[in-house]
């Protein structure tokens, strides 16, 4: 089925033409994820240029009842930006809405469109000796929208929290088609409910987020960043609490690896190479931040290391003596999910835990997946410092990829069911979207999910917002 002709031509007047994508070879880069999980189909898709075009857009949509699928940069890892496969829904990107409107360094403020790439406000935080921390592995296409309607973490969430922690206030198109203007650049503002947290995180399902007010902070004067081995995930929890304690706030980044993630990297890579001399059963890296110099983060880091070597809690580290040999071990860090393709199936659980629950989470989890699929490679690795785990499970060798990945719900009962028992999340920072609505369902408690629903039902009263996803 396929959207009616006179309709296709109402909403392509309210962008042009151009903007108006009916190509079936131009569109199809828009109907799929980068996984491979999800495929939809649409005749549609508009590319508007302004939040006046996104208004007219969903106003139109409001009285024809159209579904309007919101679309960042594609990189969503759980189907919440593709249309499903009736042919109704039209996919509105907001590639085009990508300027960065204002940034006022003195302030530590920046206020972007959804449209633009994290990396761009990276880089323009960068130009004013500023940092906006978010980061990720698809920074340079993942889009603040998107970034901000999954409630994205990343690897600076020890230090600076997640998305919902960097944003001011959000500027929203309801479903409606009115204008939500709320980009403040206020630190404290008490007037009555806060609007700006229910679309963070909402997928586009309440309304379209078209530009938000950010967080910045002082660039750091310097960064040290390393490389250790360890035995366990018991001995990286306490590495961690001693670097707390030394380090404070300027430990801005502690990663968790296993060495099975680490195999992947360095087997489909064959340009890395382990920065330690011998292999270890896990892996930490570690960032640390100084507002003074590089030659202060450099001292601090060792300084937290040596405390760590002398209660015995590392096997083997490396402090980058480079730029280039730091970004060398953010490489491996970030090739652990691409890798993973390579090795067949991989079902994946981004989970979150309480920090000091991860090594106990750690060891009992494995033997049950083993015993749930004989010979799976558990492939576990994420940010520990603030207890989100990318608890992945590949297939057996030269196990039929088909069959294993007909157990994912199975298997995800059996991950997420320890994860329930240590008070846990089975989604940390990739959302719901379609992979996880079933499990959303049927593990919140009835309260709480009737509430959800009577938000989505008050604003969205048409179920025009991005249908199907979350709930």
């Amino acid at each position: 089925m396929t959207i009616d002709a006179n309709l296709i031509e109402r909403f392509s007047a309210i962008v042009g033409t151009r903007n108006a994508l009916v190509d079936k070879e131009t569109i199809a880069p828009y109907l799929k994820e980068w996984r491979g999980l999800y495929h939809g189909i649409s005749s549609l898709i508009l590319r508007p240029g302004s939040t006046a075009e996104v208004s007219a857009i969903l106003k139109l949509a409001c009285q024809t009842h159209t579904p309007i699928v919101p679309q960042g940069g594609n990189t969503g890892l759980v189907g919440g930006q593709i249309p499903d496969t009736s042919g109704k829904q039209i996919v509105l990107s907001l590639a085009r809405m990508n300027q960065i409107r204002m940034i006022d360094a003195a302030s530590n403020a920046i206020i972007v469109d959804a449209g633009t790439t994290l990396q761009n406000v990276r880089d323009a935080a960068d130009h004013v000796d500023r940092l906006f921390p978010l980061s990720l592995a698809s920074q340079s296409s993942a889009q603040i929208g998107g970034n901000l309607s999954s409630n994205a973490g990343g690897t600076s969430a020890l230090a600076f929290g997640v998305a919902r922690d960097l944003c001011l206030g959000l500027e929203v198109v309801l479903p409606n088609g009115d204008i939500l203007n709320g980009l403040r650049t206020l630190k404290k503002d008490n007037r009555g409910y806060d609007l700006r947290n229910l679309f963070i995180g909402a997928e586009g399902t309440l309304g379209i987020i078209t530009a938000a007010s950010l967080k910045l902070f002082p660039k750091p004067k310097g960064q040290a960043t390393a490389w250790l081995g360890l035995t366990s995930p018991a001995k990286a929890l306490e590495t961690l609490n001693v670097m707390q304690e030394i380090l404070g706030p300027s430990l801005t980044t502690f990663e968790l690896c296993a060495a099975t993630p680490m195999q992947f990297a360095l087997k489909h890579n064959v340009q890395m190479r382990n920065p330690l001399s011998t292999a270890h059963e896990w892996y930490v890296l570690a960032e640390v931040s100084s507002g003074q110099s590089q030659q202060a983060a450099e001292a601090a880091l060792t300084s937290a290391l040596e405390t760590a070597f002398e209660r015995e809690l590392l096997q083997d580290a490396i402090v980058a003596a480079s730029i280039d040999q730091g970004r060398n071990f953010w490489a491996i860090r970030e090739a652990m999910s691409d890798a993973q393709k390579h090795e067949g199936g991989s079902i994946k659980h981004d989970i979150s835990l309480p920090v000091a629950a991860i090594p106990e989470f750690i060891a009992r989890a494995k033997p049950l997946v083993e015993a749930t699929i004989p010979g799976a490679r558990v492939a576990c690795f994420g940010h520990m410092g603030d207890g989100n785990l990318h608890y992945n499970v590949s297939q057996p060798l030269g196990a039929d990829t088909q069959e294993y990945m007909s157990k994912w719900d199975e298997m995800n009962r059996v991950v997420h069911g320890l994860v329930a028992e240590f008070n846990g999340s089975f989604s940390a920072e990739h959302g719901i979207g379609v992979l996880k609505r079933a499990i959303l369902s049927q593990n919140l408690d009835p309260v709480t999910l009737n509430t959800m629903r009577s938000i989505k039902a008050l604003f969205d009263p048409s179920n025009i917002m991005n249908p199907g996803k979350v709930l």
